[in-house]
């Protein structure tokens, strides 16, 4: 039996013997070349929960479709204690092809959990969280399946018992920044007939250089014979660094697609994968996602549209944003110009293929530290995280949070009805700014307004009183007697909110709150810049997780959709600035711009 300890980098899962396998993709802690492992657990099977309407029956009839297992287990739906079956299947394969069929039983009132992928459902059940330290035992084996190991490349453990987090500090990851310059005479460069001729890398591990069939004078410039060999040198590079990393910018939409193109006419395997496996992709909302097995991609350019607010998002105009500085360009429609001109014109193109990676990577380093905390919070796939919209990350977290609670997750809407779809929640109170130039200002700003009032007005859909029935019925029934002084009554809408208990969203968002009160508490005790460096980090991150949860109430998919709730977070928002600002008045503050949760006044003599 061996131990291992390991920084878990991705997560898969394959068949064998019609069983489903999972992978755990990693580095081996405390190895100076990061080495590789993968680490195999067959011992985790897929499962749903039924809503039934007669145990008996209902147990006979799904008995009569084989599952693996049938359980009664009780769960939290909405805080109400129910029982449930728990179906458990041979393979995840098998949800989608049994869970209609369970679904239209006569017994059978509901199903939960259906639409939750095998391999979060590991990470959720397991407590595991991506780019962390997890500590494994199991057997160290030479094969599985299509992967062989050596004792200088990579190890092959399969496990015995589920992973054990041991937390920690985040490890150097190695990162590397790649892009493509293409020949491009007549504008848009077509694959099947422009060549590659320039591939730029930069990377935290050493290595900066332009590969191309040119550039021969050039210190940076890695000089090959052929279009062929300069993807192939591309490749090796990647593996001889080990790389954890690689980010491009906008690389799922024209980089990676047209090195693919180019790899097949040429011949070339792109195997980056660690289990050997080539270039894939995958859908991830509109788009096409590029992905490696164990070697993870990002693209930056849908990061940027995320989390900065700009007119345009050039890797120009986000470098310029961020650091203040211009960099080194080329016209785009110029590129195969100064390519055939063999003269200072060439020397510039192959400064910008340069100086592109270089920004590239230095805008990782600047921007990627938040989205790895939120990993570590948000507890899903970093590959996953960094192409998942902020609302989606706080679903995801809402997801986890459920399981830690024994509360089952709502559905996801298959069907959005149109009333969700026409539904809308007024925004904040905005008062126009007085024109002018003003002096001696105060500024009166609310802290976490929206999360504020989530908590303190217990705003959650299980502890709505609504007037019709739905599918939180049985929590209305505790608490559709209570008196107006044991409900929160929202302004406007007169919607109430039980005051006890406290509705599972409060619940999360205030033990965020009260986290990021205690990282900004150390960072201000904090002598150590590095610490307070990475505390701001998770303090942000909390911030951005907390500030979310308002948002996505209104959103249609989200699986604790409620409109009432939405409306009402803004009504007593609106309410409470309006107040402070009356009540500033009394003071002689006069306000001359207000939006949502503070505004800017001045002192008006008597």
């Amino acid at each position: 039996m061996e131990t291992r300890n390991i920084i878990l980098l991705d997560i898969d899962y394959i068949t064998m013997n019609e069983k489903a396998v999972v992978r755990l993709f990693g580095k081996i802690k405390g190895d100076e070349q990061g080495k590789n492992i993968i680490a195999i657990d067959d011992s985790f099977e897929p499962y749903i929960y039924v809503v039934f309407d007669d145990l008996k029956s209902c147990k006979e009839e799904i008995k009569e479709l084989n599952p693996e297992k049938i359980e009664i287990v009780t769960k939290k739906d909405f805080q109400v204690e129910s029982e449930f079956l728990k179906v458990t299947f041979n393979h995840p394969q098998d949800v989608p092809k049994m869970r209609d069929s369970i679904k239209q039983l006569d017994s059978v009132k509901d199903i939960r959990e259906h639409d939750i992928p095998f391999y979060r459902r590991y990470l959720i059940d397991n407590n595991v969280f991506p780019m962390s330290e997890l500590e494994l035992s199991g057997e160290i084996i030479d094969s599985y399946q299509t992967i062989n190991s050596s004792k200088d490349s990579m190890e092959i453990i399969k496990i015995d018992s589920p992973p054990k987090m041991i937390g920690g500090e985040f490890p150097d990851f190695r990162i590397m920044s790649f892009d493509l310059e293409v020949y491009n005479p007549k504008g848009m460069p077509d694959p099947q007939s422009n060549e590659i001729i320039m591939i730029g890398i930069s990377s935290n591990v050493g290595v900066e250089k332009v590969i191309s069939t040119k550039g021969e004078d050039l210190d940076y410039a890695e000089t090959v014979e052929t279009e062929k060999e300069m993807i192939e040198k591309f490749v090796e590079t990647i593996k001889e660094n080990n790389i954890d990393i690689i980010v491009g910018y906008n690389s799922d939409n024209f980089d990676f697609p047209y090195l693919r193109d180019r790899a097949k006419l040429l011949g070339v395997d792109l195997d980056l994968g660690m289990d050997g496996s080539k270039l894939n992709f995958i859908k991830r909302g509109y788009t096409n996602a590029a992905t490696f097995k164990g070697l993870i991609h990002v693209d930056l350019y849908l990061l940027m549209r995320r989390y900065i607010s700009l007119d345009r998002y050039t890797l120009e105009r986000v470098y310029l944003e961020l650091f203040g500085e211009e960099k080194f360009d080329v016209p785009g429609d110029k590129i195969w110009q100064y390519w055939d001109s063999d003269s200072e014109d060439l020397v510039k193109l192959f400064e910008y293929s340069l100086d592109d990676v270089v920004a590239t990577l230095k805008i990782a380093e600047q921007t990627l530290p938040l989205s790895l905390e939120l990993t570590r919070i948000v507890g899903q796939p970093f590959f996953d995280l960094t192409r998942m919209a902020t609302g989606q990350q706080a679903e995801w977290y809402l997801v986890r949070k459920a399981f830690e609670y024994n509360e089952i997750v709502p559905n996801k809407p298959v069907g959005i009805k149109t009333s969700r779809k026409t539904e809308s929640a007024i925004g904040g109170y905005v008062k126009e700014p007085e024109i002018g130039l003003h002096e001696n200002l105060v500024q009166f700003d609310f802290r976490s307004l929206y999360p504020s009032i989530i908590i303190s007005k217990n705003v959650s859909p299980d502890v709505l009183l609504k007037k019709h029935g739905n599918n939180i019925a049985k929590v209305n029934e505790d608490i559709c007697d209570l008196t107006d002084d044991d409900y929160h009554i929202s302004p406007e809408y007169r919607n109430k909110f039980a005051k006890k208990p406290q509705g599972f969203i409060p619940s999360v968002i205030g033990n965020v709150l009260d986290e990021r009160l205690k990282i900004k508490k150390r960072m201000k005790e904090s002598v150590d810049p590095t610490e307070k460096r990475i505390l701001n980090v998770q303090q942000d991150a909390l911030k951005r997780l907390a500030n979310t949860m308002y948002g996505i109430y209104g959103f249609p998919r989200f699986r604790w959709y409620s409109m009432e709730c939405a409306r009402s977070i803004t009504a007593w928002g609106r309410n409470y600035i309006k107040t402070t600002m009356k009540k500033a008045e009394e003071y002689g503050f006069y306000s001359i711009y207000a939006d949502t949760d503070g505004f800017y006044a001045k002192y008006k003599l008597k």
